[in-house]
């Protein structure tokens, strides 16, 4: 009798240690996106002044100006890592080629301004990649703590769910894996 009773209490402890291991890697996967809307909202936050900036010197490149405005209203109005990641790569690419716009203008170029703007935008690119590997990292630990046994068996009862990883897109990946051009 007390030894039933000894291996259901142990069967209980295990599984509310179990069950607490996976909250706290939940917690961490949700911290970690909490991390890249931090350093995307800098980003957001950073694109008006760059429009701005070049709007001075390029007034022709109305467009350009445009797509990059819409990119952002439209990373502000994304929900969830995977809308996230689609609506921030769209905005990736408008910011290069706005960019790439301004290397046609050696005065904007040249403008302090300008020049800090793009070092912020770096320095928060960095910071963003840098959150996104942790945020993957975090998610990957979790996936596969609620996919082991015996995890597994009651993972998906306590509403433990499959993460997705915040990926940069088929786009992006194809631009990344070609090797870069190199002209003399």
């Amino acid at each position: 009798m007390w030894i039933i009773l000894g291996v259901i209490v142990a069967l209980l402890l295990y599984t509310v240690f179990v069950y607490n291991g996976l909250v706290s890697l939940r917690q961490r996967v949700n911290q970690a996106f909490g991390d890249i809307d931090v350093q995307l909202k800098q980003r957001r936050d950073l694109v008006p002044n760059l429009v701005e900036t070049v709007k001075g010197y390029a007034v022709h490149e109305r467009e350009t100006l445009d797509s990059v405005t819409r990119a952002r209203q439209l990373a502000l109005e994304a929900q969830g890592s995977a809308g996230q990641a689609s609506a921030e790569q769209a905005l990736t690419g408008a910011l290069g080629r706005l960019l790439a716009v301004a290397e046609a203008y050696p005065d904007l170029k040249a403008s302090g301004n300008f020049q800090q703007l793009q070092l912020d935008l770096s320095d928060i690119e960095n910071k963003l990649a840098a959150a996104r590997r942790f945020f993957n990292n975090a998610v990957s630990e979790y996936n596969a703590a609620i996919e082991s046994f015996p995890a597994t068996l009651f993972a998906r009862n306590f509403g433990f769910t499959h993460r997705e990883f915040f990926d940069v897109g088929e786009t992006a990946r194809q631009q990344l894996d070609a090797p870069p051009t190199v002209k003399f």
